[in-house]
């Protein structure tokens, strides 16, 4: 999916996949890919994440139960992180975060069985926490669990706009949004 980017990420990506050009809120081209894809399981990945080739197996594995709606991937970055590290204390808090509120980001790698996610009426037109608010209406409709296989994120975000900048940054969007900010207004801010 290519909303209209101004780099070489559309040509590099036709190498290897059909690249779907869809504009609006990043809801609506996730949902665009959703319907064009011929699978029973879709797995929402962002351009900058790779999974562990394991992870698949993993998927069919947990989405073979009925009660589970959907899932994502433990979070990680790439290149890995050492344990002590600042990265490494943002994987544990990523991971904790998503263990005890059962929530899960877009660079998690988020899936779900296809009519799981249309039945919690896929991702909403919004340009910032459809993610979030997937993850809310799938478990609404079942378990939302995140595999042991990672999804690694690169780490180019953080060093632009500096690590604590940016992760005190995302925790006042998160809370924001929350708090009932439109998703709209929160991407203004996100710029």
């Amino acid at each position: 999916m290519d909303g209209g980017s101004a780099d070489r990420t559309r040509e590099v990506a036709e190498r290897s996949a059909r690249v779907i050009l869809k504009t609006g809120g990043r809801g609506a081209q996730l949902n665009a890919g959703a319907e064009r894809a011929t699978g029973n399981v879709l797995v929402f990945l962002h351009a900058d994440t790779s999974v562990e080739a394991c992870s698949g197996r993993e998927i069919a594995d947990l989405l073979s139960s009925s009660g589970v709606a959907g899932g994502c991937h433990r979070f990680g970055v790439q290149p890995p992180a050492a344990r002590f590290t600042r990265y490494g204390l943002l994987e544990v808090g990523v991971n904790l975060r998503t263990r005890l509120f059962q929530t899960a980001t877009g660079d998690q790698a988020i899936f779900a069985r296809r009519e799981r996610f249309w039945e919690a009426g896929g991702f909403p037109d919004y340009p910032l926490f459809e993610d979030v608010t997937l993850v809310r209406r799938l478990r609404g409709i079942g378990r939302f669990e995140r595999l042991d296989a990672t999804a690694r994120t690169a780490r180019r975000r953080w060093e632009e706009r500096g690590f604590w900048r940016t992760v005190a940054f995302h925790w006042i969007l998160r809370a924001a949004f929350h708090l009932g900010v439109r998703p709209e207004r929160l991407s203004a801010w996100y710029g």
